[in-house]
């Protein structure tokens, strides 16, 4: 069953006039002085740096880094930005104490995850210590459901050239040109190989030069080019990572496989650094089982493309990973692969099981419908213009469209309702007629209609009965049971519907008792959960028969007691009841907190039949 949650009023505008006004917040708190050097002042009066604010677990949590000059206790303090008068920071800000330890470029490194933000808000925040702070930056949430875009970019890979000023402002400029062109991006999503070479702090200090890093949640997957040293998962708080999921090669892999929820996706990032395939498989098997239900897509990433097509695609190391895990990807029910490792711009036609899923589907489709098992895969090109890699000469079966101009490029991802839009644009122009934010490809993927949709929605538990006897089943074909959008009442939600009838027939002869029982399990959307003992029900008979007699009626927990969270009787019949047919029913009342996010809510009704 279904709920809507009433949609409260945005504060803001948009984001592109927030941003603004953050960054006139973060000019007027910043007081005077410039940086001190550790050359100048003592380790510990040197200003935090390398700061990240990293994608948290849900939509409502921040995963913030940063390294310090000297083990001192530090803190991330923020408030809502409406709070700086004059300013000043706010007073009133929340402190959160960092952990972390010694790195292996001889600074600490700090995390801290900030939980429980609010949608639509605007937010400062500054990290360090009383006497030694950062500077002021800010972010903004969004609404917690609904559609939204996030910003995919090929390896940076800061250094490759040799020449660091170079990458780094390649790698800005794609930056600033992305976040302009798509100023509600919710993400920046890397596709690996931040830096060339993964111990060396000066260019991990030039890939940290957008501040947009520092705005807009980072995530960071991890590159070949990333292992060799801990500064990767030094730099990044990555959220629900298994660091036994492809455990490497010990003292110098770094990070491991992580998930998080964002409003209606699953997203999966792999480190596929390790060739321990099987772990990385049983990693993706265990998450989709326990936190797939929980969204509408997935989508996964990993650095190593198993369908590009430059030149790693026949090594011999990305050939064992294409045999290994597209099939079990396409089994757990995966939409979108975003990939790089091959500084080359590559799209798959749908897969299924490592081979393409529809032999008619033509190549450079601006549109493809994925039946069951079917998967895009996509591989980004250079964001920075560090390193290019030229074509295979020879064709791959995999491949839709292939590119490679060398001018740089990103990727926005659109996510929708029912769609995914992925589209590849230049950040830097090739010639005059392939100007900055000329599109290289795009492609619209949506799924095949599902033959159960407008199914029930409701989980039923069948018990062992008599061979013949005792029969029931959930009466009519409408979809699931919709409450419609809450309305408010005083000082809850309200909404108040009807589940579909159940027919129960009994025809043994002996009549023995039988009853009908049901519980429901938590609403949610996306992240986003509520009790389900806000739900009560009035049982009643709506054909009479069989000696059917009403369960009694159950309250909403919001006034008192567990509501439908705790099994409750629909109906039931007495032993020695007549034989015959009954029609049970049950209105529902579900009130709900007012403090309750918006969005729609689902929750499972789970029928139990005993005799």
């Amino acid at each position: 069953m279904s709920i809507n949650t009433p949609k409260r009023t945005s504060v803001f505008a948009n984001r592109r006039v927030t941003r603004t006004a953050a960054a006139l917040l973060c000019a007027a708190v910043v007081l005077g002085g410039g940086a001190l050097s550790a050359t100048a002042a003592n380790a510990a009066d040197v200003p935090p740096s390398d700061i990240v604010l990293g994608i948290g677990g849900d939509v409502a949590s921040r995963n913030l880094s940063w390294y310090s000059a000297a083990d001192t206790a530090q803190v991330v303090q923020y408030a809502l930005a409406a709070n700086v008068v004059g300013g000043a920071f706010p007073g009133s800000a929340t402190s959160i104490a960092a952990t972390g330890g010694l790195t292996t470029s001889g600074e600490y490194n700090r995390f801290v995850t900030i939980s429980g933000l609010q949608a639509n808000t605007s937010y400062v925040y500054r990290v360090g210590s009383e006497g030694n702070w950062s500077a002021t930056y800010s972010f903004k949430t969004q609404s917690f459901s609904g559609d939204f875009d996030f910003l995919f970019f090929g390896d940076p890979q800061i250094g490759s050239s040799g020449n660091v000023p170079s990458d780094s402002a390649g790698w800005v400029d794609t930056v600033n040109v992305a976040t302009q062109t798509y100023p509600n991006a919710e993400m920046l999503f890397s596709a690996g190989d931040q830096v060339e070479s993964a111990s060396n702090e000066t260019q991990y200090t030039a890939f940290l030069v957008p501040d947009q890093l520092r705005q807009i949640p980072f995530v960071a997957t991890n590159g070949n080019h990333d292992v060799g040293s801990k500064a990767y998962e030094q730099h990044f708080n990555t959220p629900n990572t298994d660091r036994t999921a492809g455990p490497g090669n010990g003292t110098t892999s770094s990070g491991g496989d992580y998930w998080y929820i964002y409003k209606d996706v699953l997203f999966m990032d792999i480190n596929s650094n390790s060739l321990n395939d099987a772990s990385h498989i049983a990693w993706m098997q265990k998450t989709v089982a326990e936190q797939g239900s929980k969204a509408k897509w997935k989508v996964l990433a990993f650095h190593h493309s198993v369908y590009s097509a430059g030149p790693h695609a026949t090594d011999s190391d990305v050939a064992t990973r294409r045999a290994d895990l597209p099939t079990v990807i396409s089994s757990l029910g995966v939409d979108l692969v975003l990939q790089g490792h091959d500084h080359s711009y590559a799209r798959t036609y749908l897969m299924h099981n490592n081979d393409k899923a529809d032999p008619a589907e033509v190549a450079g489709a601006d549109s493809v419908v994925a039946g069951p098992g079917g998967v895009l895969y996509v591989t980004a090109n250079s964001s920075s213009g560090s390193k290019y890699y030229d074509l295979q000469a020879q064709g791959f079966s995999w491949l839709s469209v292939s590119n490679q101009e060398k001018v740089r490029n990103y990727t926005a991802v659109e996510v929708k309702d029912s769609t995914i839009t992925v589209k590849t644009l230049r950040s830097q122009a090739n010639g005059s007629a392939k100007p900055v934010n000329s599109v290289v490809d795009s492609v619209t993927l949506s799924r095949a209609d599902d033959p159960n949709k407008g199914a029930e929605q409701l989980q039923v538990t069948v018990p062992q009965t008599a061979p013949g006897e005792f029969v029931w089943s959930i009466d009519g074909t409408n979809g699931l049971v919709d409450l419609g959008t809450a309305t408010q009442s005083g000082d809850h939600y309200q909404a108040i519907g009807s589940i579909n009838p159940i027919r129960v027939t009994d025809t043994r002869k002996t009549g023995p008792a039988w009853a009908i029982s049901a519980q429901v399990g938590d609403f949610t959307s996306g992240a986003n959960s509520f009790s389900g003992k806000y739900l009560g029900w009035t049982p009643a008979v709506v054909e009479a028969g069989g000696g059917a007699a009403a369960g009694v009626k159950v309250d909403s927990g919001f006034v008192g007691g567990n509501g439908l969270s705790a099994a409750s009787t629909l109906g039931s019949a007495a032993t020695g009841h007549a034989l015959g047919s009954a029609k049970l029913g049950a209105g529902l009342d579900l009130q709900i907190p007012v403090d309750v996010t918006d969005g729609t809510y689902k929750a499972t009704l789970t029928l139990t039949a005993l005799s």
